[in-house]
């Protein structure tokens, strides 16, 4: 049982792992191309418009009444 829980308990450590690997490999080149404020401009606006539509997602999964 004791070996159960080891395996159990390290499964969170390779999530953690991977996703900071993922956000690395995504923010590193961004961070370089922040200097041109022209791409500086468009990275924000990309950004907002990302969690714009992730809240209109969220938003409309979860209520169960129609959009429309």
């Amino acid at each position: 049982m004791k070996e159960f829980f080891l395996n159990v308990t390290r499964y969170p450590r390779y999530m953690v792992t991977f996703t900071l690997g993922v956000m690395n490999s995504v923010a590193e080149p961004l961070a370089r191309r922040r200097s041109n404020p022209v791409t500086a401009v468009s990275l924000i606006g990309a950004l907002i418009s990302g969690f714009i539509t992730l809240s209109l997602v969220l938003r409309a999964m979860v209520n169960a009444a129609p959009v429309a």
